[in-house]
């Protein structure tokens, strides 16, 4: 059995920061609090928690007072920084250079917007962190789209600015692009007698994982994709993975493999999400090769 890492999954550059950031902090023995799970990945969460680490939601926030936060790499909407303001809490803020960028991308976007009476829309998870800190920029005005359904909330006769949650897939920006233009087709007969303009704002560090996993999984005869159930950029990498080979298995950590799965003449590949700890994927390879007599560890 031979068992590989895929060399360029784990964490991306700005959970990797936030990460840094709360261990730096926490290492001078002082308290700190973290808005939200720092990243997707349950075993993660606990080895930071078990070093000091508390999670508090938007309503403990509240009722804070002269304290340290960490702001996540999914970044917050203004709301946040008026209430530490206000609570005289000190923000540690992790987020992400590419996340603040968007932000800032689409509080612009929607100025313009309001001025003509346009839309901002999200393709986006509704709830998810960072799209919470996108709708923020806009009043809680924009629009958030995930599937073919959520288009009937767009008023077509009226212009259209999109932008993207920075870790979706770009397939699926491109096809929601596509659809929307069909829409707009079809509601004012011509295209360009409508004012749509479509920003691809997916993280290039992230989109460009995809080409590299679908070169990985059709080299490996069995495909374990370590990651959180709550990240998204998990679930689409790992539609990926899916769609180049067929035995590949979502997991959180090897608890999750079934031995049936395998076969000890296997090739093996373990590849994860940006918000995949690099340790756990260790893990999982050191649980593979202790079911192999002859085990072959790479990568």
């Amino acid at each position: 059995m031979e068992v590989t890492i895929d060399k360029n999954s784990g964490y991306c550059f700005g959970v990797e920061y936030a990460i840094k950031m709360a261990e730096d902090e926490m290492a001078g023995n002082q308290k700190l609090y973290c808005l939200g799970d720092i990243v997707h990945n349950d075993m993660e969460v606990k080895r930071l928690s078990d070093k000091g680490l508390v999670v508090i939601d938007r309503e403990d926030l509240r009722y804070l007072r002269d304290c340290k936060v960490l702001i996540r790499a999914h970044g917050e909407p203004p709301e946040t920084y008026r209430t530490a303001i206000n609570n005289n809490i000190e923000l540690i803020d992790a987020s992400c250079p590419v996340v603040l960028k968007l932000q800032h991308r689409v509080k612009t976007a929607f100025d313009k917007m309001e001025k003509q009476e346009g839309q901002i829309v999200i393709y986006g998870k509704k709830g998810h962190a960072e799209v919470i800190g996108l709708t923020g920029q806009t009043l809680e005005k924009a629009i958030i789209v995930m599937e073919d359904k959520d288009l009937d909330q767009i008023d077509f006769s009226k212009p259209v600015t999109l932008f993207s949650q920075t870790t979706k897939s770009t397939k699926g920006f491109y096809e929601l692009k596509e659809k929307i233009e069909d829409r707009i087709k079809s509601e004012k007969g011509r295209l360009e007698e409508m004012d749509f303009n479509a920003n691809d704002s997916i993280c290039r560090q992230v989109s460009n994982r995809e080409p590299q996993l679908q070169k990985f999984s059709q080299e490996k005869d069995v495909i374990f994709f370590v990651s959180g159930k709550k990240s998204s950029n998990g679930k689409a990498l790992y539609q990926v993975c899916k769609g180049e080979n067929p035995r590949s298995y979502f997991i959180e950590n090897e608890q999750d493999i079934d031995s049936e799965w395998i076969h000890h003449e296997d090739n093996i590949g373990i590849c994860g999400a940006t918000s995949t700890p690099m340790w756990l994927m260790e893990q999982v390879r050191e649980y593979l090769l202790s079911l192999d007599e002859n085990p072959v560890a790479t990568g």
